[in-house]
């Protein structure tokens, strides 16, 4: 037996929304977002499907969720919203992770240019740190083109500048100018006892991400929305351990450059992912709660 829906923007009004919309039990969710969005003219991705005017109880747009199987069957009004102009989340982390790509080289090449003195040979430890800054951001680049897989496929269009900000002013200039300068303390002469457990722990880390990226990438098919309990190295210890290992790796950036820059790039990006990994703990914990062993730390063990 067919259901009838009725349908009001949530917000500002949308052009062309319809006044209902009509499917089986047994539609999958997207089918009710592909119908709005082919009657309103408007993309897919723009919109916000909800059974309460206040916006908390949102409608999944899936291809594996019936209608039957949410609580739509006992609402007959949904609210729409037209989130505004949306980018995926693909372009959004090629692009963000395209600046400290850009900067680093350029700044380490053109060093005679930018500053005073700068015709003297970078030292040991600016091409290291060179080379640790660029190898980390093209390990981004690939895994987010050939390893991520995303539960949306995209984010408001604000968020592209706003992400873009943090990586191409604080990872990217901000650190290549600070670390590439004459005068800065990555242009001292390297210390062995420090610059070679840095550089170790430096390949853990990025070793140890990779390995946490590959172990989130099993838990969804391609293209798929599904959720599932992460298991493998570092997962028994903390909720994300692919932010453990992240910061491992900046750590040893940071003990091979010495610089105040990247400390302050690893603070905000550590914050960040604080609340990330905590949110991801209380997902975790509401939708397997009798499966899901709870972690009282989120990122790094005893810490946080």
């Amino acid at each position: 037996m067919s259901v009838t829906l009725q349908v009001k923007p949530r917000g500002k009004p949308i052009r062309g929304l319809p006044e209902s919309s009509r499917l089986e039990p047994t539609d999958p969710t997207a089918k009710l977002y592909d119908n709005i969005a082919a009657q309103s003219n408007c993309s897919v991705y723009r919109l916000r499907i909800t059974t309460d005017s206040g916006g908390k109880l949102p409608v999944p747009s899936s291809r594996d969720v019936l209608l039957h199987q949410t609580s739509l069957l006992s609402h007959d009004t949904i609210f729409v919203k037209d989130l505004g102009p949306q980018i995926s989340w693909q372009t959004v982390f090629v692009v963000e992770y395209l600046g400290p790509l850009l900067f680093h080289p350029l700044v380490y090449l053109l060093r005679p240019y930018i500053y005073y003195d700068g015709s003297r040979p970078p030292s040991s430890l600016q091409t290291i740190s060179l080379l640790m800054i660029t190898v980390h951001f093209l390990k981004r680049e690939l895994e987010t083109l050939f390893l991520h897989r995303f539960s949306n496929a995209s984010m408001p269009l604000f968020n592209l500048f706003k992400n873009s900000g943090h990586y191409w002013f604080l990872a990217g200039l901000l650190i290549a100018y600070v670390t590439y300068s004459p005068s800065s303390a990555t242009a001292a002469p390297s210390n062995p006892v420090l610059t070679y457990p840095a550089i170790a722990l430096y390949f853990i880390g990025e070793l140890g991400n990779l390995n946490a990226h590959l172990c989130l990438r099993r838990l969804r098919s391609s293209g798929g929305t599904e959720r599932g309990i992460p298991q493998g190295l570092g997962f028994n210890l903390v909720t994300c351990p692919n932010y453990m290992f992240e910061i491992l790796a900046w750590v040893a950036i940071t003990i091979v450059n010495r610089s105040w820059s990247t400390l302050v790039f690893m603070g905000v990006a550590s914050i960040q992912m604080v609340l990330w990994a905590r949110k991801k703990e209380s997902r975790l914990r509401k939708d397997f709660p009798d499966k899901y062993k709870r972690k009282r730390y989120t990122m790094l063990p005893g810490i946080c």
